[in-house]
């Protein structure tokens, strides 16, 4: 008998025909022999609803009612989905964040897991019963109710599966697996067998929508190997593990996007030490999270720094920076800018391979698309390009890497 985790997202549940298929898939793992936990997300377009309403009462809504409404959208699905598989003759039984034993840490909405105690998971399946566990979501110490982030039904999943030393892991979603790159801009993009905890990480913080980084992060801190497959077939998907020999042979393994990117340019910095922390310091506290980072020093001896975000946070960072650059100095300015986009390069094979940066950027050159910030890691290199050509600019490169054609 197998202990299997799965999880399933919004478009998964997102009908009663839906919520019917995942339960016949549950049903069948059920009479397979195998004891069975599923982690399921608020059906497709609640959270979004529910948002829109609460905006439409409050022009700013505290975040600690947000945390109480928005979990309420996978506290529907759970239970809808238990009570079909009572239908079918299952015995399941729906839990909660807080009765999973999801202990949270952090600020409303950005909550981040603690710890689990899995005691009353492990009664119910000790009894013989499916558990529908509520992704998303989970109770801060001082008995908040606490919610994840987008994509936070994804860290749940990876959480209950590690907390439960689970036999199997799998994340299912409205695609077959992890691709080369969006297959909706790219055609040719090709699904990948397996892929590296370290390669999925970068993935998936550089745009790619199918796992939240988090979770990819919390995998690889307690070796929790899993698989990223479609609810709607029975295809097999992409295992995602730790890397060994062979993967370093493959350069690039995908090309991801990330769209609704802005940057922020800060000029006239005094170039001394402190200056950097300082700024970074004040969009920290105002939890902006920010991606992309240069700096440099002008003719004039005074610094200038750059650096990406997602456009929804460049409100809440020109809040927090402007009594912080005005402390500063008088001379300093903030420029903002959006419509740029993110492309980003990945693959653990550029740690013993050379000139991954010079091919990508003659591919961009030769397609007439002009290169903002370049950052690079040692399994990734990333540029910002404006966002009208980031489709363009991801087909240029997915060609001239081969990505199409499985590596031989």
């Amino acid at each position: 008998m197998a202990l299997i985790v799965q999880k399933y997202g919004g478009t998964s549940v997102g009908s009663l025909d839906r919520i019917r298929n995942v339960a016949n898939r549950i049903k069948d793992l059920r009479e397979e022999g195998n004891q069975v936990v599923a982690v399921v997300s608020a059906m497709g377009g609640v959270t979004d609803k529910l948002i829109a309403m609460a905006t439409d009462l409050n022009s700013s809504p505290p975040e600690r009612e947000m945390d109480v409404l928005l979990s309420t959208g996978e506290q529907q699905s759970i239970a809808l989905v238990t009570m079909a598989l009572q239908e079918m003759g299952v015995e399941a039984v729906s839990v909660t964040g807080r009765q999973a034993g999801i202990i949270t840490t952090g600020s409303h909405t950005r909550g981040k897991i603690d710890s689990i105690d899995p005691a009353m998971m492990q009664g119910f399946l000790d009894d013989g019963k499916v558990i529908i566990c509520a992704g998303f979501q989970g109770l801060r110490n001082d008995g908040m109710i606490h919610t994840l982030g987008r994509g936070g039904s994804d860290l749940t999943a990876i959480a209950v599966a590690s907390a439960l030393k689970a036999d199997v892991c799998q994340i299912l979603t409205d695609v077959d697996g992890v691709y080369t790159s969006d297959p909706r801009v790219v055609k040719d993009a090709r699904k990948l067998p397996e892929i590296s905890y370290d390669e999925m990480l970068e993935m998936a913080s550089s745009g790619t929508k199918v796992m939240q980084s988090r979770s990819v992060e919390f995998a690889k801190k307690y070796g929790v190997v899993f698989e990223v497959r479609s609810s709607l077939n029975n295809n097999p998907g992409t295992i995602v593990k730790e890397e060994h020999d062979q993967m370093e042979a493959v350069v690039i393994r995908g090309v991801s996007i990330e769209r609704s990117q802005a940057r922020v340019t800060i000029t006239g910095i005094p170039d001394e030490p402190g200056m950097s922390a300082t700024i970074l310091s004040c969009l920290a506290d105002a939890e902006v999270n920010i991606d992309m980072i240069i700096s440099n020093t002008a003719h004039d001896g005074l610094a200038r720094h750059s650096f990406t975000m997602h456009s929804n946070d460049l409100g809440r960072a020109q809040a927090a920076l402007k009594p912080c650059i005005a402390a500063l100095s008088p001379d300093s300015e903030v420029i903002t800018e959006a419509g740029i986009a993110k492309l980003s390069c990945v693959g653990i094979g550029m740690r013993s391979h050379s000139g991954v940066a010079a091919k990508m950027f003659k591919a961009l050159g030769d397609a007439g698309i002009n290169i903002g910030i370049i950052t690079t890691s040692e399994i990734k290199v990333a540029v910002t390009v404006d966002e009208a050509k980031i489709e363009d600019a991801a087909r240029a490169v997915h060609e001239v890497f081969g990505l199409d054609k499985a590596p031989s």
